[in-house]
């Protein structure tokens, strides 16, 4: 088996086995569906809590593949996904799939016709543990304590402690888009610890007094655990699909749904702090 042959097998094991919408009636016919590889974040904040109205007003029956935004438009530029989810800027999303490829020591090749369908806005939140008696953080604060240049929290007014970074993996949007954002591109402190999921950095820094990590408001809404959010500068990034071109019929019916028709209510509920 070549290299992409394996990447193929992987990407379809992963709709398979990991994708909490993968399953669709037979009946369906496959250009009823729709299938969206990407951003967790779009699939939990939108395209999933409105699957069922989607299909009830188009007939589109749509399919998720929670992967991560780097892998999703890995796979669209591909060709093994039609449309992809992502949860930061078009360029910063185009970074964290050539990382992907990266790791998979394959070609990415990204067509200018290349678009961004913006449905939604998030903001990502900093999160410590709910003891830790620090409140506010300024971005330079925070690029210090990310980047391992504080390595105390007594340095920015907390507790005689030592800073544990906690972040997701490389591939991911918001690491990549808070790297940028409010690390300047700064290098992660090289003690941070690593996780492949958000609900895994809500669980590392609600075992440590010390810990400090970034996620989207509305994971942390739904579970903080032991954690709590800090206040700084607000941290928003879009919510989008992406497409190669000109997106198919189909596709436009629900990037269209989301932002302009019934589905707007699931998009507005995905604003900003909400």
């Amino acid at each position: 088996m070549n290299g992409r042959s394996a990447l193929l097998m992987l990407l379809y094991l992963t709709s398979v086995l990991f994708s909490p919408s993968a399953s669709f009636s037979k009946s369906k016919e496959p250009s009823q569906v729709v299938t969206v590889y990407g951003s967790t974040t779009c699939i939990s904040r939108f395209l999933e809590p409105g699957a069922s109205d989607l299909e009830r007003s188009t007939g589109i029956l749509m399919r998720t593949v929670g992967v991560g935004t780097g892998q999703g438009l890995f796979a669209l530029l591909q060709g093994i996904a039609e449309v992809s989810a992502a949860s930061e800027p078009l360029e910063q999303a185009l970074e964290s799939a050539k990382k992907f490829a990266a790791t998979k020591n394959a070609d990415l090749w990204v067509p200018p016709t290349i678009q961004f369908h913006k449905i939604a806005e998030d903001e990502v939140v900093v999160i410590v543990h709910k003891d830790n008696p620090v409140k506010t953080l300024t971005w330079k604060q925070l690029k210090g304590l990310n980047s391992g240049a504080i390595r105390n929290w007594k340095d920015v007014g907390g507790a005689d402690l030592p800073v544990k970074v906690v972040t997701s993996h490389a591939g991911s949007a918001t690491r990549l888009f808070f790297q940028k954002t409010v690390m300047e591109s700064a290098s992660y402190a090289a003690q941070a610890t690593t996780v492949w999921t958000t609900k895994k950095e809500l669980e590392e820094v609600s075992q440590s007094r010390g810990a400090i990590g970034a996620v989207s408001v509305t994971f942390h809404a739904k579970s903080p655990l032991d954690t709590k959010a800090v206040s700084t500068d607000r941290i928003v990034r879009p919510l989008g699909l992406i497409t190669r071109g000109e997106p198919s019929q189909k596709v436009r019916k629900v990037i269209d749904f989301f932002t302009t028709g019934e589905g707007r209510r699931y998009s507005e509920g995905a604003a900003v702090g909400q």
